[in-house]
């Protein structure tokens, strides 16, 4: 019998596809789509001949088979990035990039600028910029990218430019960077064409399935590559390279310091560490998890109680009163995702068995008081972490509720709970996560209880 050789064959196919043009191949994509089940039912046809023009258009040149394009679409529309530095897998290209100091900033950078409003995304009313040369002919070459000078594509070039003056660096040190934070991957196809994929599956009405195709749209992966900076150590914040090309620079220039400079130097305090000389309770001895508020009622007798049954994965819903209702009212809590803590002892609040605490973020006078932002992704009834403490096994196991009310385990590390400057709930500057991410707040520099 005869045998096929599968990768010759795939050889031989890819140099078929390369000679078609994407228009040629739509109606094969979209069959491979359908079968991954990343296209709705009923979709409306515009949307979705906007999106199958799309993933054939950014997987062209790699096409050994049509069923690439869709996978690499899939790829494309998640976001890998972990939760926290220390999931990156040691020796990994990520990690050592991560290493080197500049991912921080850059990272941090962009988190401020699409918070802000003023980093690029796709416009809406052409979301195909970056696919379509001037002539409206599809752009399959990865290194070519389309649209006008007030285009998407055009104005992510334009704000890169300006990244890289402002944070002082250039190629890969810039763009690695910028690829990992936006995409979670270290290589892949153009940036802004991956970018405008994401937003044709995230609009209002898209034709894609999004839990089928793993959608992470791009406030989701804000909110994760934030989580994922704040358990970054340190030591990797700052660029390596520019400190020696500092160091370089200053032998260049014969400027050497002085005795006392060096002293000065050598004395000047290092980063401190918030959990420095912390000599409580381990954060693991806290049982925070993440929890659903299926109901919301007002107490009868107690003027600042709400009292709420909320879903922590147990087979019953708990009761829990929360003193919320000078701040917000009760349809701001119906529904809501919400972190609880679980294991205190229950007691009755004005007559009502609660059995739990709802955390939130408050000012310094608490004059305002929010609930800490769940990512949606998030599981009911999943353990909260913190990067750099063990959560797993016997070491990691919550306190029982009667040892955390006796030793006030609460009191103890209650001060070290806060929120940082960008409004992340943290134990002793390391974030508060779930699965999904990072949790958030409106509240900066604020406490958590």
């Amino acid at each position: 019998p005869s045998v096929f050789d599968m990768d010759k064959l795939k050889w031989v196919n890819s140099q078929h596809l390369k000679r078609m043009e994407v228009e040629e191949i739509l109606d094969l994509v979209e069959e491979q789509l359908g079968f991954m089940g990343m296209i709705k039912e009923g979709a409306d046809e515009a949307k979705k001949s906007d999106f199958i023009f799309a993933t054939t258009a950014l997987a062209k040149q790699m096409l050994e088979t049509t069923q690439d394009a869709a996978t690499n679409a899939k790829t494309v529309l998640g976001y890998s990035l972990p939760a926290a530095f220390a999931d990156l897998e040691d020796g990994s290209e990520a990690k050592e990039m991560v290493k080197q100091g500049n991912f921080y900033g850059i990272a941090m950078k962009i988190i401020e600028m699409y918070e802000s409003g003023s980093f690029p995304i796709p416009n809406s009313s052409n979301l195909l910029a970056a696919f379509m040369d001037g002539s409206n002919k599809a752009i399959v070459e990865d290194n070519q990218v389309g649209g006008d000078e007030t285009s998407y594509p055009q104005a992510y070039k334009a704000t890169m430019k300006s990244v890289a003056k402002e944070m002082k660096v250039k190629g890969k040190n810039l763009f690695h960077p910028v690829r990992l934070a936006l995409t979670g991957e270290m290589s892949g196809q153009d940036v802004t064409k991956q970018m405008s994929l994401l937003a044709l599956a995230s609009e209002d009405d898209t034709a894609v399935n999004a839990e089928a195709a793993d959608v992470v749209t791009i406030e989701a992966r804000m909110e994760k590559l934030k989580g994922f900076c704040y358990s970054i150590p340190e030591e990797f914040r700052a660029s390596k390279q520019a400190a020696s090309d500092d160091a370089a620079n200053r032998s260049k220039d014969g400027k050497k310091q002085s005795k006392a400079e060096e002293e000065a130097a050598a004395a000047a305090p290092a980063v401190a560490d918030p959990l420095d000389g912390y000599e409580g309770p381990p954060i693991t001895a806290l049982d925070i998890r993440v929890g659903r508020i299926n109901k919301v009622w007002v107490h009868e007798e107690a003027d600042k109680l709400f009292c709420e049954e909320i879903d922590v994965g147990e087979d019953e819903p708990r009761q829990i009163a929360s003193g919320l209702r000078p701040y917000m009212n009760a349809e701001d809590l119906e529904g809501r995702m919400v972190l609880v803590l679980c294991n205190l002892k229950a007691r009755k609040l004005a007559g009502f068995p609660s059995h739990g605490m709802v955390l939130c973020a408050s000012n310094e006078d608490h004059s305002v008081v929010k609930l800490v932002s769940v990512p949606v992704e998030a599981k009911i009834g999943e353990r909260v972490t913190v990067p750099g403490f063990d959560f797993e096994g016997e070491e990691g196991a919550p306190f029982a509720e009667n040892k955390v009310g006796k030793k006030k385990v609460f009191e103890k590390i209650a001060p070290f709970l806060q929120t940082s400057e960008y409004g992340v709930p943290t134990f002793g500057g390391r974030p508060l996560l779930t699965s999904a991410g990072v949790c958030t707040s409106p509240i900066n520099k604020g406490s958590v209880s």
